[in-house]
């Protein structure tokens, strides 16, 4: 394993600027607001702070206080963060983040999971935190040939806990992170001591009476989530048949890119239309220039193709008797009943939260701590 720092040579800050710079910019609708995808006014005004008021370096700084490494697996260069706690007690934790998000989402939560004592919790909660990006994603080297899935994410966590000496440990992660940790805990359930998701995933009961026993809430929450389906899911449509084509506008344009993530920032958290009540433009810029500096929004896409042609998009089949905890935010792409969930899930806990969405680290980082303390106490 290879120490490794970030640090971005200052030829692409030059370059970056020069395409917002030469940004050819569309036309927009009188009165369209975001109901077409991303606003114009907003984008060109995250674009000039972008070019002319970010600063990267603090946010390069920001993740490099965390300790970072790179190894090989399966011939793939993976990098990730392993910030051990001082505490010698401490369960391991791999955290597994998703799209299009990186490791930057987890920088609120890392000390408060390593040293809970310093954020108001208890020494007996640590956890040793490992945070890989996956292949394709940040820092990692992208799959050179076909059929990288879901499930071989889940494979490269787990022999990367096994190059780390973890014999036992827990998994949490939302977006993709969730059939990650899900997978892992299929495909080495003598590893995992629980999982903890804050994305729901299941399958509807093959008993018809069980399927539709369901209350009012989740009834809305169904309705929600097939509305979602119709109307927010045409990224999914277009990366999981023809990822390399929306690859050359994403890897060329800054603003492009900036306008395909900055859209999901908006509509899948927890902020009433205003993205900027959830996340700082240098929250939203940090995340964005990750996929920029290393030039693998395809390759991040690709994940989508291969796992819904492999038929792992979701939860794995089978069952996973592994006790899991689920953190249910109530501003989720869409909310599963629990029966429905149980029919897959060794359900330990349920929470139901009071506000957030799918960005949980980065918007409720102490709503989700506090769960996935509670939820490991009894499983260490």
């Amino acid at each position: 394993m290879d120490p490794f720092r970030i640090r971005v040579d200052d030829s692409v800050f030059a370059d970056l600027r020069e395409r917002l710079a030469r940004t050819r910019w569309p036309d927009q609708l009188e009165g369209a607001g975001w109901d077409y995808g991303t606003e114009l006014g907003y984008l060109r005004q995250l674009c000039e702070y972008w070019r002319d008021g970010f600063d990267w370096r603090a946010q390069e700084a920001l993740l490099n206080q965390f300790s970072q490494f790179t190894t090989e697996i399966s011939g793939l260069r993976v990098h990730f963060i392993h910030q051990r706690s001082p505490h010698a007690n401490a369960l391991p934790l791999i955290i597994t983040h998703g799209w299009p998000g990186s490791i930057y989402e987890f920088v609120k939560i890392i000390g408060p999971l390593t040293t809970p004592e310093k954020f108001g919790g208890r020494a007996e909660d640590a956890f040793h935190v490992i945070a890989p990006s996956m292949p394709g994603y940040g820092f990692s080297e992208a799959p050179h040939a076909p059929g990288f899935d879901i499930r071989c994410v889940a494979e490269t966590n787990i022999v990367l806990m096994d190059q780390l000496g973890y014999a036992r440990y827990g998994a949490q992660g939302g977006d993709w992170g969730a059939p990650v940790s899900a997978w892992m805990a299929s495909l080495a359930p003598e590893r995992l001591c629980g999982i903890h998701l804050n994305m729901t995933l299941g399958r509807k009961p093959a008993d018809a009476a069980k399927a539709s026993a369901l209350t009012p809430e989740e009834q809305r929450r169904l309705e929600s989530a097939r509305r979602f389906r119709k109307i927010e899911t045409g990224y999914q449509a277009i990366q999981g048949t023809k990822p390399q084509t929306l690859g050359y506008g994403l890897t060329d344009s800054p603003a492009g890119l900036a306008a395909w993530i900055v859209e999901k920032f908006r509509t899948w958290s927890d902020c009433g239309g205003e993205v900027e009540s959830r996340f700082t433009k240098d929250e939203l810029l940090a995340n964005i220039m990750i996929y920029w500096i290393n030039g693998n929004i395809a390759a991040s896409t690709r994940l989508y193709y291969e796992s819904i042609k492999a038929g792992t998009f979701g939860a794995p089949p089978g069952r996973v008797e592994t006790p899991t905890g689920f953190a249910v935010f109530p501003h989720e792409l869409g909310i599963l009943p629990r029966a429905w969930c149980e029919e897959v899930f060794n359900i330990a806990r349920w929470t139901e939260m009071p506000r957030g969405g799918h960005f949980a680290a980065l918007e409720e980082p102490q709503l989700l701590v506090d769960d996935v303390r509670a939820f490991f106490r009894t499983l260490r």
